[in-house]
């Protein structure tokens, strides 16, 4: 006998239960945004007749505040996409270049974690591979948070970075790169075909920082899919079970973004515009010298203020991203 389809009907229930809600909060802030413009405009209108009860600098914070309030509605509709609401799992890789690209890699991980942390969400270091001398070569981060997908995305392919190198004793000018990947964590409703006899399963001692027992057994875990050639590791939790069960996750999560691009390119070739993703073609440069800019190279979306970025201020890039994406214009 078949399995009853009773927890299948739940779970169902469950996701249209969350659908219904996510509708009605976007609605209630529509109407919350409708009624404030008509405070606003009594207000205005009460401004002019009696400036001595009601200011202009009274009317111009209601009108930021409305403006805020606009914006953060916009978000929430470019964020429609059926994964959008999704935990983000990002990896970072360094490019060629040694302990510049390391160095580079470090200071985007950094970023990345401010601007987590500026939103609220939280962040679990799955993976590093310690640089030879600074830096990092590679990082995998689990960032749990609603919408973290969907911000995140826009922050996939590769990250330039121009500069004088502290490295380098004569001081030159050095041009690094690091590749961003981004992967929504999949549901389990949504069905990932893994045979396991297609994955080899390595373990080995974790390099992470000591505990009771993290470095004394292989509890460090590495699958690879034999057919496609895809790895993912994780050795930062506590047991093997543990790291072996996040791996399995981020492996389902790799199959999940084949397949969608996939489906991407060949929607991409029947409206006859594919775009080429390559090593060389990257999305935004970040320039410390001769002059300072940071450049998204898809929306031309830019700033001179790149201690900001790097402290986490990539929100102007990534709602460019969103609206331009919107608008079908990447």
């Amino acid at each position: 006998m078949g399995e009853p389809d009773f927890w299948n009907d739940a779970e169902r229930a469950q996701k249209l239960n969350k659908e219904l809600n996510d509708v009605k909060v976007s609605v209630d802030k529509y109407k919350s945004l409708v009624v404030k413009a008509d405070d606003l405009e009594a207000l205005f209108e009460l401004a002019v007749e009696s400036p001595e009860d009601v200011t202009e600098a009274d009317v111009k914070e209601e009108l930021r505040s409305l403006q805020d309030d606009v914006r953060s509605l916009e978000l929430t509709v470019l964020l429609s996409g059926e994964y959008d609401a999704s935990n983000a799992i990002l990896t970072l890789h360094a490019g060629a270049g040694g302990t510049e690209a390391q160095d580079w890699t470090q200071m985007l991980l950094r970023m990345y974690g401010r601007w987590a942390e500026r939103h609220g969400f939280d962040v679990d270091t799955v993976d590093l591979l310690p640089g030879d001398e600074a830096g990092v070569k590679s990082v995998t981060l689990f960032i749990k948070g609603t919408n973290a997908y969907g911000f995140l995305k826009s922050e996939k392919g590769v990250h330039r970075l121009v500069r004088i190198s502290p490295f380098d004793s004569n001081a030159r000018r050095h041009t690094s790169f690091c590749a961003c990947d981004i992967m929504p964590e999949i549901d389990d409703a949504v069905e990932v075909k893994i045979n396991m006899d297609d994955v080899r399963v390595d373990t080995y001692r974790s390099s992470g920082a000591g505990g009771q027992h993290i470095n004394k057994t292989s509890s460090a875990v590495r699958m690879t899919h034999i057919p496609t050639g895809i790895v993912v590791q994780c050795q930062n939790e506590r047991s093997q079970i543990q790291n072996r069960a996040r791996c399995l996750m981020m492996l389902r999560a790799k199959l999940f973004e084949l397949e969608m691009e996939k489906k991407e390119e060949e929607k991409a070739k029947l409206e006859g515009d594919q775009q080429k993703i390559e090593w060389g073609s990257q999305i935004r440069s970040y320039v410390f010298q001769p002059y300072t800019m940071v450049k998204d190279h898809r929306t031309n979306a830019e700033t001179g203020n790149v201690q900001a970025v790097m402290d986490g201020e990539i929100d102007t890039f990534i709602e460019a991203y969103l609206a331009a994406k919107a608008n079908h214009e990447i």
